[in-house]
């Protein structure tokens, strides 16, 4: 609208009132338009609050169900280390029986084996005892055996040294007799 120079007082009181009517009009379509938007929160108010009241019931449903998979998880973990644990003690008690029982099988085995040694090495110590004495025996005899060797060797070589001197004194007077004869 293209306004033309305002020259009186009804001029502007016109104008005045064209733009109140103007204001009037933008008003109500402004608050025709706020109206439409102030219904379309409602409506999307509303929709997000069943959205809202849809999603907390799954979250819900599903919670529950989940809560009871991990109860019945925990309660079945639960009876699985009962289970585990009554069975560890059960092992455990069994190995500890089992092991006092080779622990007094070594034992009687040990004594037994002890026993028998000490059987061996007596007889052992015996039989060396013997053994000495019977080699002290022997080498008493063999001394004896020995010394009446050398005492006959002894008399023996003292016989032919004799023999030996004799013969050589004999073969000295023949030389000496050979040696005196005059020559021919």
């Amino acid at each position: 609208m293209v306004r033309k120079k305002v020259d009186t007082k009804e001029d502007l009181k016109s104008f005045k009132e064209e733009i109140i009517h103007q204001f009037h009009v933008i008003s109500e379509n402004v608050i025709d338009q706020v109206k439409q938007v102030a219904e379309g929160v409602v409506t999307v108010d509303q929709k997000l609050d069943r959205f809202r009241e849809e999603i907390k019931g799954e979250v819900e449903q599903r919670y529950e169900i989940l809560s009871h998979a991990i109860t019945s998880v925990s309660e079945k973990i639960e009876e699985t280390r009962v289970e585990l644990k009554t069975e560890i003690q059960g092992v455990h008690q069994e190995l500890k029986a089992e092991i006092q029982e080779v622990r007094q099988e070594l034992k009687t085995e040990t004594q037994e084996f002890r026993r028998e040694l000490k059987t061996e090495i007596q007889e052992v110590h015996q039989e060396l005892k013997e053994t000495r004495e019977e080699l002290k025996t022997e080498m008493g005899e063999t001394r004896k055996e020995i010394l009446a060797a050398i005492k006959l060797s002894y008399a023996e070589l003292d016989r032919r040294l004799m023999t030996l001197e004799k013969e050589f004194i004999e073969l000295k007077h023949r030389v000496e007799k050979i040696e005196s004869r005059p020559i021919s």
